[in-house]
């Protein structure tokens, strides 16, 4: 079947975005290009920066981080004008189609990358066809490039139908991080829509293939646990102090101790651990960054009041003191037989193969879960569609990729799904 013209453009920003990954609330070369595909095709409303977020942000990075992103932007071509816009990190749009009375539907897209070295091999695509990563820090592990085309994509197959009402497309940022949903919520932009959908590409499954509504998310929340304790000399003082990497040790072996639940999945990980200044100083600073999950809100809920206490004893048992902080995190979800329906139906029409979502499991969690549960939470629907790729190795890996081919699918099956939710409300 041959390429159309938007669906080579699609495939060129596609491969323009993986060129340039940028990482949770730096997302700057990515929003520029964004927004440039949305103007040349035409909305009627486009909100970037502050005016799509609220102020206040979950975890944005540091100023030095920002600074150094802002500067690669630069080099890449985006102009000054636009860095002011989106100021420290107010990155990601909201492109608006208005087309007479009818419902609100939305349709999320995330944008940012992982911070993973992409893979150099020849039998890697991006780096065969010469769109790897420009940065040796950071790449596309997610789809979420492919997510941004395909946006863009369903805004012009919208423009272009006879869709009744009003659509709004979120191209969000800093879903890596789990901030970047919680940000949409409380800005307003939400409030209208009565059919939320949102799509994720890959999940090992083949090109041709729909999920229509998975709901096998794991409930997500991440903490920072910080250990003060009391320096001394290792070699002449060894028990004068409190070493506080010693209590971020039993800490983590603690951590992994933690009951699992007998109502669910439940699980915990200390990703990011670190302390001390010196092989001869008993440690007097260390920290945890990890995460708790479960099947459900509330095992999610019970893995975090348990973690909390064993990073506090574990402090406590070895003289020191804990600081813990968790997250908003992002909750379970549940899809709408309606939507639900009327994706499967327009996969069907365009010949894609529709697998159940209750025996397609995610693994994993997203923050889109937050905006399902606004939406739902004010008498709306919601729904989050996975589309096939042919990943040929797993997600948040240097090898990772996607068949191009989903795209134009991908775009097709969501606007027909768009047209056919406002049209049956």
């Amino acid at each position: 079947m041959a390429t159309t013209d938007s669906e080579s453009r699609l495939i060129r920003l596609r491969r323009d975005l993986h060129e340039h990954p940028e990482l949770s609330w730096c997302e700057f070369y990515t929003t520029a290009r964004i927004v440039e595909e949305l103007e040349s095709i035409g909305v009627d409303e486009l909100h970037v920066g502050p005016e799509m977020l609220t102020e206040d942000r979950l975890r944005p990075p540091a100023d030095e981080d920002l600074e150094r992103e802002r500067e690669r932007a630069r080099e890449a071509g985006v102009d000054e004008a636009f860095l002011d816009e989106v100021g420290d990190g107010y990155t990601g749009a909201v492109a608006v189609i208005e087309r007479g009375e009818g419902p609100t539907v939305g349709l999320r897209v995330d944008i940012d990358a992982l911070p993973q070295r992409e893979s150099t091999d020849d039998d890697h695509y991006p780096a065969a066809e010469g769109f790897r990563s420009r940065f040796d820090d950071r790449m596309h592990a997610c789809g979420h490039d492919a997510h941004a085309a395909i946006g863009v994509g369903v805004v012009e197959a919208i423009a272009d139908s006879d869709f009744e009402g009003t659509l709004k497309v979120f191209f969000q940022p800093a879903e890596e991080l789990g901030a970047g949903a919680a940000s949409i919520v409380g800005s307003g932009h939400l409030e209208d829509v009565d059919s939320l959908l949102a799509v994720h590409v890959g999940l090992d499954r083949e090109v041709g293939t729909v999920i229509p509504g998975i709901e096998s998310f794991l409930a997500i929340n991440g903490f920072d646990a910080e250990f003060d304790g009391e320096p001394a000399h290792a070699g002449n003082d060894p028990d004068g102090g409190a070493n506080a990497v010693r209590a971020m040790a039993a800490a983590v072996e603690d951590l992994y101790g933690i009951p699992r639940h007998g109502d669910g999945a439940t699980r915990v990980n200390a990703g990011v651990v670190g302390g001390g200044t010196a092989t001869n100083i008993v440690a007097e600073e260390a920290f945890i960054e990890g995460e708790v999950r479960g099947e459900t809100t509330e095992l999610r809920d019970y893995m975090q009041d348990r973690a909390e206490t064993v990073l506090r004893a574990a402090a406590e048992k070895h003289g020191c003191e804990a600081s813990v902080e968790f997250g908003d995190g992002a909750p379970s979800a549940e899809c709408d037989d309606r939507l639900v329906d009327a994706v499967s139906a327009a996969a069907e029409d365009r010949g894609a193969t529709v697998l159940d979502g209750d025996e397609d499991a995610l693994g994993g969690s997203e923050d889109a879960t937050r905006l399902m549960r606004a939406v739902q939470q004010r008498g709306g629907e919601a729904t989050y569609v996975g589309v096939g790729s042919s990943n040929p190795t797993g997600h948040h890996t240097a090898t990772f990729d996607v068949d191009e081919d989903s795209i134009p699918l991908a775009v097709d099956v969501l606007a027909d799904a768009i047209r056919s939710a406002a049209a049956e409300s």
